[in-house]
């Protein structure tokens, strides 16, 4: 996704995403940009624990992989960074059910 040599080496599009967005703190980055606009400062806030220069490096991952867009006032999801919340969404569901078995 962000690097097209590394990806071209991936066996499945389920480990491209896996390798995304299993990076430190790219999911919270994604949760926390749900359904809104946030500024580098706003979303910084919101995250909390993350330095600046992390979070340039996310914020650049996630361009690359066309789920994020530079917007007037800072940052949202592409239709397709929507689209994975809404996979996320089913996940958090699916583990809420998995941990009331536990």
């Amino acid at each position: 996704m962000t690097n097209p040599d590394r990806a071209s080496t991936t066996p499945a599009p389920l480990a491209e995403v896996f390798e995304l967005l299993g990076r430190r703190w790219t999911l919270r980055i994604v949760w926390e940009l749900r359904g809104r606009t946030l500024s580098f400062n706003d979303l910084r806030r919101a995250v909390g624990g993350m330095s600046q220069s992390v979070l340039v490096t996310r914020l650049t991952e996630l361009f690359g992989a066309g789920l994020l867009a530079d917007v007037a006032g800072g940052y949202r999801l592409t239709n397709d960074g929507e689209s994975l919340v809404r996979a996320i969404d089913a996940l958090d569901g699916w583990a809420a059910d998995w941990r009331s078995r536990r």
